[in-house]
């Protein structure tokens, strides 16, 4: 018989593979994808759960759905995702309206899972544990172990763009991240796996590669080539009909001359660099379980422009970590003035479960972080729109990816969370790469004109 289901994604690039790799094995196993929740028996809320409001979201989104049970043809609403796995049964019990939670060891099962449901057989949530221990401490002993998955994908969507996962889990410590915890220690996939995954995205209208993982700079160190990210480069952009190539969440601890060589030097790659700085103070980047300072991340930067002055460079961070004083807040604002970054997030600092920071003395205010986070913010916006101004007269080559708005992404801005380059006048189609020049910025967009 078959069942309709609509998968609802939330959180990061990441999950959007995941959840495009459970629509597959469900229209594989005879399932039928739509759109809309409303237009679905089970509605498959792929949740994320990494920082409190995230967490609210994604509550919301299981709540939205479960309204509209007993209206239409919705029958059952069902958790996956990041806050699934981390929170399982006490989830389920604050949670009535969800009627199953699902872990990520019930993927490979997904279709068996939602007939269940379905049907109206209760499920039992799983009991959240550290999966870091399933695998072993040495990243050289990790390879073998791996469960081969056969491969299952389906698009959910017809961006042009699109995320392709190199990696999943991490192995760094950062005092106020659980990730590992529930995503597991640090495991690369195979690189035939990943040009295989390519190619097949490009037979279903990509055209830019995302490359996505936790730490995408510690690609391969598993398969005992830490420069294994260098050679693989290459071969992804040298499949026809790969026309970008871009790489996410580096770590500035781990990025080497020649990541940093292979990113500029490889044709079709992008010039854009994520680099997750989080602070700038040393003393509180200790406390976090993190390495450099001020001076250093400074000459990355200063590296990456020698070699490519149009590059794109992006960075997230925390304020009001435990132990954040006033001088540290002021040296993180002093080099958020120095860098020059085109995107910048600023995010308040909040305690989350089964991190170190969550039981570290020295807990600031919300209201004193509440504070910080409006003047850092304030002052960021500031940057952001002086190096995008900065950018008029500068040539760039866009993806449109909304034909109505006739708007796209130069090569410097990464999807969805940076900013947008916009035409005017001009009837551009989705998918069409367009040579141009930069001539005017509205905050951190672009208007361009095309050359």
């Amino acid at each position: 018989m078959k069942r309709t289901v609509a998968v609802v994604t939330l959180g990061c690039s990441r999950n959007e593979v995941d959840s495009e790799e459970l629509a597959g094995r469900l229209a594989a196993d005879g399932w039928t994808l739509v759109e809309d929740v409303e237009s679905a028996e089970v509605a498959l809320v792929n949740t994320c759960g990494f920082i409190e409001s995230a967490k609210k979201d994604s509550i919301d989104a299981l709540l939205e759905a479960n309204s509209l049970k007993g209206h239409g043809t919705t029958r059952a609403v069902v958790a996956v995702g990041c806050m699934a796995e981390r929170y399982g049964a006490e989830l389920a019990k604050e949670l009535p309206e969800a009627d199953a939670i699902l872990g990520f060891d019930d993927y490979q099962d997904i279709s068996a899972r939602l007939q269940s449901i379905v049907s109206g057989n209760s499920h039992t949530p799983h009991i959240p544990r550290d999966r870091r221990a399933l695998l072993p401490i040495a990243p050289s002993d990790r390879a073998d172990s791996r469960e081969i998955v056969e491969f299952s994908r389906k698009r959910l969507d017809s961006n042009p763009c699109a995320p392709l996962k190199i990696a999943s889990g991490c192995d760094r410590r950062c005092s106020f991240c659980a990730i590992p915890y529930f995503r597991g220690s640090f495991i690369s996939r195979r690189p035939h796996e990943i040009l295989a995954e390519a190619k097949w995205l490009v037979a279903n209208g990509v055209s830019e590669i995302f490359l996505v993982s936790e730490n995408t700079t510690s690609y391969g160190k598993d398969l005992g080539d830490l420069q294994l990210m260098e050679k693989i480069l290459p071969e992804i952009a040298a499949i026809e009909g790969v026309e970008r190539v871009r790489l996410s969440y580096l770590q500035p601890a781990e990025m080497r001359p020649s990541l940093l060589q292979a990113m500029v030097a490889t044709p079709k790659t992008a010039p854009y660099f994520d680099l997750s700085f989080q602070h700038s103070s040393p003393t509180l980047l200790r406390k976090m379980r993190r390495f450099g300072d001020n001076e250093k991340f400074l000459h990355l930067i200063n590296q990456i422009r020698v070699l490519a002055p149009e590059a794109g460079i992006r960075s997230n961070f925390i304020v009001g970590f435990p132990g954040e004083t006033a001088e540290d807040f002021d040296e993180l604002a002093t080099f958020i003035t120095k860098a020059g970054l085109d995107a910048i997030g600023i995010f308040g600092y909040s305690d989350e479960d089964n991190t170190e920071a969550l039981t570290l003395d020295n807990k600031i205010d919300q209201e004193v972080i509440s504070q910080r986070v409006e003047t850092l913010s304030s002052l960021a916006d500031e940057m952001v729109s002086n190096r995008a101004q900065a950018r008029i007269g500068e040539n760039v080559r866009v993806l449109i990816e909304d034909s109505e708005l006739q708007e796209g992404r130069a090569a410097h801005q990464g999807p969805e969370v940076d900013g947008t380059t916009t035409f005017i006048g001009t009837n551009f189609q989705v998918g069409q790469y367009v040579d141009a020049v930069i001539i005017d910025s509205m905050g951190a967009d672009l208007v361009a004109q095309p050359l």
